[in-house]
């Protein structure tokens, strides 16, 4: 019970400080009037993925566990493709519209962002061998994937020069700067409290902290990406809601995980563990873009379906606990 209450008050605390992040990020986009698509790929993205970025450092740096802070990512990522464009696509009348940029660039580049990732995944199991399946990520191993989250910006920084610039003078930057900074330092004692309870619940239940973090802290992390990519389908910024989706993946894939590796020096990545959850990462990505793609929009009917897709991963989950499925362990 402890541990469930520690879970559940460190939720309220992500879920508060990325009230306040989301916020100052959205008001400072508006600030420096960024594109749409732009606001929702990068800075909201970005901002809405810091919960996802503190358990990686807190889990690698505080409690020696990378690998939970893997699963945090993996199962946030899930969680982001599956269920906030889902439930998106459920609270507005409409189909959710998508447009070509989305499928053409957002949607490609993280679709390239999840097959580097399982390329330096390969990489270390192939070059730098612990045991079978099982390899060493080093720094200069994961320089990759965050140079190629250079090209990314430096491709939204190509699109921000083809707008029109204006600056909205009714926000104070200042303020909003200091409201981000604050959020941060709440957002990451809510992680701390979340990746303890993960821990406390794996040892007492004995059953791997990898299974909680990638359901109970994973869900609890993507709050803040649900609150935004909701209540900009809900003000008919379907664009922004779903580029937030697909940004926020594509930063945590190929920034927040080669984060945790430059914090520890080194770290095994178990390719056995991390693969499966790669695999259903990349089919809940195929549906994602099928989706979006046709017609350029998500229809009531296939919202049900990504929650579906979801609901099967749950209890994929459910049966790898209880040892009736044995993919995993």
């Amino acid at each position: 019970m402890i541990y469930i209450l520690l879970a559940l008050v460190s939720t309220v605390v992500v879920w508060f400080g990325s009230g306040i992040l989301e916020g100052s990020s959205e008001k400072l986009a508006v600030h420096y009037d960024l594109p749409p698509i732009i606001q929702g790929a990068v800075i909201a993205a970005v901002g809405s993925s810091f919960p996802e970025l503190s358990s990686v450092v807190i889990s690698t740096l505080l409690h020696g566990e990378f690998e939970l802070g893997v699963a945090v990512i993996i199962g946030s990522a899930i969680f982001n493709i599956l269920v906030i464009p889902g439930i998106s696509g459920l609270v507005v009348q409409n189909p959710l519209q998508s447009n070509r940029d989305l499928v053409y660039k957002e949607a490609l580049f993280y679709m390239l962002a999840v097959a580097i990732l399982l390329l330096t995944f390969s990489f270390a199991v192939i070059y730098n061998p612990v045991q079978e399946f099982s390899g060493k990520l080093t720094r200069i191993s994961v320089l990759a994937p965050l140079l190629l989250y250079l090209l990314y910006i430096f491709i939204q920084y190509q699109d921000k020069m083809d707008y029109t610039p204006g600056v909205d003078s009714s926000v104070n930057p200042w303020k909003q700067w200091g409201l981000l900074l604050f959020s941060l330092g709440v957002i990451m004692a809510g992680v701390d409290g979340l990746v303890r309870s993960a821990i406390g619940m794996g040892e007492l239940l004995n059953t791997p902290s990898f299974l909680w973090g990638v359901t109970i802290i994973a869900i609890a992390t993507s709050i803040s990406d649900a609150f935004v990519s909701v209540r900009a389908a809900r003000s008919g910024k379907a664009v922004v809601s779903i580029a937030n989706v697909l940004g926020s993946n594509t930063f945590d894939l190929l920034v927040v995980l080669p984060v945790g590796v430059l914090i520890a020096g080194s770290v095994v990545i178990d390719f056995s563990l991390a693969a499966p959850m790669m695999g259903f990462l990349v089919l809940s990505t195929i549906f994602l873009f099928i989706f979006i793609r046709t017609s350029l929009e998500i229809s009531r009917v296939e919202s049900y379906l990504l929650l579906a897709i979801y609901g099967f991963f749950i209890l994929w989950m459910a049966l790898e606990t209880i040892g009736v499925s044995s993919l995993i362990f």
